[in-house]
């Protein structure tokens, strides 16, 4: 059994892109909300002992922390790199790349960033290596979207909406 579980809310201002940007929670309540749900709603873990793995990044931490104090990080849960354009407003960043991004989410990074075949292969290899189960993943919105995908032996599509802010997701 694994559980996904992507981080709450962040403290930035809407409109603007953060990926590797190490950002604060908005609100440390609703990490409490994501631990409740994962204890006692349909996602719970129903008496096993899970691995709690999350990337290093604080607004994960916050939360892997709270489900198990002897959780361990790992870089290659860490969100797509977005390079130059981290913290920049997405209005602000130039319409061709944009476009460029859009043609191709696969091959297309930005400037300083990474591409979605780095990031698809950080997370493939973290994949692999993915201890026995029950385990408990803390990640972002790009690598729990791809993580998803490989659990669940589906096509690989780094343009599926990826889980809610807090979401808590049952494979298994």
């Amino acid at each position: 059994m694994i559980w996904l579980l992507r981080h709450t809310p962040v403290r930035i201002g809407s409109g603007i892109c953060y990926g590797r940007a190490d950002l604060p929670l908005a609100d440390a309540a609703d990490v409490g909300a994501v631990v409740a749900a994962l204890r006692s709603g349909p996602a719970a873990p129903l008496g096993a002992v899970p691995t709690v793995i999350s990337s290093p990044a604080r607004r994960c931490v916050a939360l892997a922390v709270a489900i198990d104090p002897g959780f361990t990080t790992d870089p290659r849960l860490l969100e797509l790199d977005f390079g130059d354009w981290e913290g920049v407003a997405w209005n602000d960043v130039p319409r061709a790349a944009l476009d460029a991004w859009a043609a191709d989410p696969w091959g297309f990074a930005a400037p300083g960033g990474e591409s979605g075949h780095t990031l698809l292969a950080r997370v493939r290899a973290f994949w692999a290596d993915t201890p026995q189960r029950p385990l408990i993943i803390v990640s972002h919105g790009g690598p729990l979207r791809l993580l998803r995908q490989l659990a669940e032996r589906r096509p690989l599509d780094i343009l599926e909406a990826p889980p809610a802010l807090g979401a808590v997701l049952r494979i298994g």
